[in-house]
C-alpha cells in the first residue's frame, strides 16, 4: 500500500482551484489531475481550495465535483473534500436513507466523536440539509439503537 504526501511547497489555493476548473473542461473529466491536486493536500488546504474556487468562479466545488464524477470515485472524492463535521453529517444523512446496516454508521459516529465534534456535525447537518440531525436519527432508528442514540 502506498501513501500520499503533501508536497513541501504547496501551490496557491487559487492555482489549485484554477487547475480543478480546467480538469472539468472539455469532453470528459481529467480525473488524474483531480487526484493529483486533492490527494496531495491536507484537510485545511482542501478547505482553502474550496473557498478559493467559490471566490474565483462563484460556484461550489463540491457541486461541480458531484456533477463531473460518477460512481464510487465521485463518493470518495466528495468525502475526501468535506471537512470532518461535514463528512459526518453526510454519512449520517446517507445512513438514514438506507434500510439495513445504517445504524452501525450512526452508532460509530455517535460513539467515537467528542461532544464538540458532534456539535459541529449537528451544525453542518442543519446547514446542508435544513433539518435536525437528532430528529432524523430518531425517526429512522428503532429499538435499542434508538434508545442509545436518543437519550
Amino acid at each position: 500500500m502506498s501513501s500520499l504526501k503533501v508536497p513541501a511547497s504547496v501551490p496557491d489555493p487559487y492555482e489549485d482551484a484554477e487547475q480543478l476548473k480546467k480538469a472539468f473542461k472539455g469532453w470528459g473529466t481529467n480525473e488524474e489531475l483531480i487526484i493529483q491536486i486533492l490527494a496531495h493536500r491536507n484537510a485545511a488546504q482542501r478547505k482553502l481550495i474550496r473557498d478559493s474556487y467559490a471566490a474565483a468562479y462563484g460556484e461550489d466545488l463540491l457541486k461541480d465535483l458531484d456533477s463531473e464524477l460518477t460512481s464510487d470515485f465521485q463518493r470518495v472524492v466528495l468525502l475526501w473534500t468535506l471537512s470532518p463535521a461535514e463528512r459526518d453529517a453526510y454519512l449520517v444523512n446517507e445512513a438514514t436513507k438506507r434500510l439495513t446496516a445504517s445504524n452501525w454508521v450512526i452508532m460509530e459516529i455517535a460513539c467515537t466523536r467528542s461532544s464538540d465534534d458532534l456539535f459541529k456535525a449537528r451544525q453542518a447537518y442543519h446547514a446542508r440539509y435544513k433539518k435536525s440531525l437528532e430528529e432524523d436519527v430518531a425517526y429512522h432508528t428503532s429499538g435499542d439503537f434508538r434508545k442509545v442514540l436518543c437519550i
